[in-house]
């Protein structure tokens, strides 16, 4: 596409993202930055859930994958209802009870100062380095679509996205993030429904007919029952379930828009339609990704040796004008929704979690200055993941930040299901620990437990190891 083609959607776009902020800013209060004075209407922070759950990760991901996995993700996306459930029934009753703005000071009434703010510090490493991960592949794909073409610096397409997430959240928080979400999810749903449509036109077939191609074709398996091998069945439903309690029930950035919500009872409505709206979003990805690697076929299309490129090159090469088009807003609004909602919660926690805000004098220009110290902070995180230019170790610092979420399970779960108290000042060093014997068990794991492979579910291992460290330590 045309270099001024895509600079002019994306700027149609943000100018749009301005006026929904421009709209939910006014008579804004101090205090609806971080809860939007708990009153988002449940049903539409359901569905900007979506887009915030599934970024541009999942966007480029997941359709590629199917070359390799089949539909064995869904595996861990039914997984996933079971965890929505424990968090509808278990975390949220009790964020409300405590009428929590952060989730973490949960652990400063239950165990003390340093398991609070080793939950807090352990949120904001994982957050900062998956936002900034997730902005650097958005940032070189707008990097090659119009900056080289218009001969700027790679920097400069950082900074200018940044910049804009900035621009448009940094006076409404949360409160804008609820309705900006929304309409970048609809975005993205509409780009892969559009080139589904799309690509059944160009195989001259109707879309029951892709039906029954892809429900024949060997990319439809979802069931996958081997013990051994990371995609069996019973390992990615487990790990489905607690990666949905932790990375959306323990992780501030989801739960801080379910808190918006008027009441638990309305919390726990858009949980339940979540859940629906998310089985039917993974439903079309993997459908498309199916479609993507049965048109390829069709046209004798090679297919990239890096599965995420296959969706990008099918869409701004192959599928014309209005495929490129509706790719690149989708991938904007899928990169954006987890963005702006990650800068947002990261300046919540650091503001009550560290600064404890509401004791302070100057509230507004201290929150702006964190707001502006996160803005600055991932953009050094991704130049410094293009300065690494080493996609296998990116991926690695990217999952590395997975293993941080694996002492919060533990945390969590132990004020939860216990009465224990425990030796506090220890908290920290038993979250340092779980994670890196985590990690090496996964390494080591066919050798040691006779050619068992780790999946998903080291999240488990790693959570089990922070319960039995924190049950050491109790008083």
């Amino acid at each position: 596409m045309n270099a001024n083609i895509i600079l002019l959607i994306f700027i149609i776009y943000f100018l749009v993202l301005l006026f929904i902020s421009n709209l939910t800013t006014k008579k804004s209060r101090f205090t609806d930055f971080f809860n939007a004075n708990r009153s988002s209407p449940w049903y539409l922070v359901a569905f900007g859930m979506i887009g915030t759950s599934l970024s541009g990760v999942t966007f480029i991901s997941v359709p590629g994958e199917v070359g390799s996995t089949n539909f064995s993700y869904f595996q861990v996306v039914l997984g996933y209802l079971v965890g929505y459930f424990i968090i509808a029934k278990v975390l949220l009753p009790l964020y409300y009870k405590h009428n929590l703005i952060s989730i973490y000071t949960y652990l400063d009434d239950r165990f003390g100062f340093y398991s609070y703010k080793a939950g807090a510090f352990f949120f904001l490493l994982s957050r900062t380095i998956g936002a900034s991960f997730r902005l650097f592949l958005v940032a070189g794909v707008l990097q090659i679509a119009i900056f080289n073409q218009l001969g700027l610096p790679y920097f400069f397409s950082v900074l200018l996205t940044i910049l804009l997430i900035w621009i448009y959240t940094f006076k409404g928080g949360i409160k804008t993030i609820v309705w900006t979400d929304a309409l970048q999810t609809l975005f993205m749903l509409s780009a892969v429904i559009i080139t589904i449509f799309i690509i059944t036109n160009k195989m001259n077939i109707s879309l029951y007919e892709s039906y029954i191609m892809i429900k024949e074709s060997s990319y439809s398996k979802i069931f996958y029952f081997d013990w051994k091998a990371g995609n069996d069945f019973f390992k990615q439903f487990i790990s489905g379930a607690f990666i949905a309690i932790v990375m959306t029930g323990l992780d501030q950035d989801m739960m801080q828009k379910n808190l918006t919500c008027k009441n638990l009872g309305d919390a726990q409505k858009n949980i339940f339609w979540f859940c629906v709206i998310l089985v039917i979003a993974n439903l079309l990805f993997l459908s498309l990704g199916a479609l993507l690697y049965l048109y390829s076929e069709s046209i004798n299309f090679q297919i990239p040796s890096s599965t995420d490129d296959l969706y990008p090159l099918l869409a701004l090469n192959e599928l014309g004008f209005l495929t490129s088009v509706i790719f690149i807003l989708g991938i904007i609004a899928a990169a954006y929704s987890s963005a702006d909602s990650a800068l947002t919660s990261l300046t919540t926690s650091f503001c009550i979690d560290f600064l404890d805000i509401d004791k302070r004098k100057n509230k507004r220009q201290i929150r702006l200055l964190v707001h502006i110290g996160f803005s600055f902070l991932l953009f050094v995180v991704i130049l410094i993941f293009n300065e690494i230019n080493d996609e296998s170790v990116i991926n690695s610092i990217f999952k590395a930040a997975g293993y941080t979420y694996g002492p919060l399970l533990g945390l969590f779960s132990f004020g939860i299901f216990t009465k224990y108290q425990i030796k506090d000042k220890f908290v920290f060093l038993i979250c340092m620990v779980s994670p890196v014997i985590s990690y090496l068990v996964n390494v080591y794991s066919e050798e040691l437990l006779f050619g068992y492979k780790f999946g998903f579910e080291i999240l488990l291992l790693n959570g089990f190891i922070t319960f039995m460290g924190l049950y050491l330590i109790k008083k």
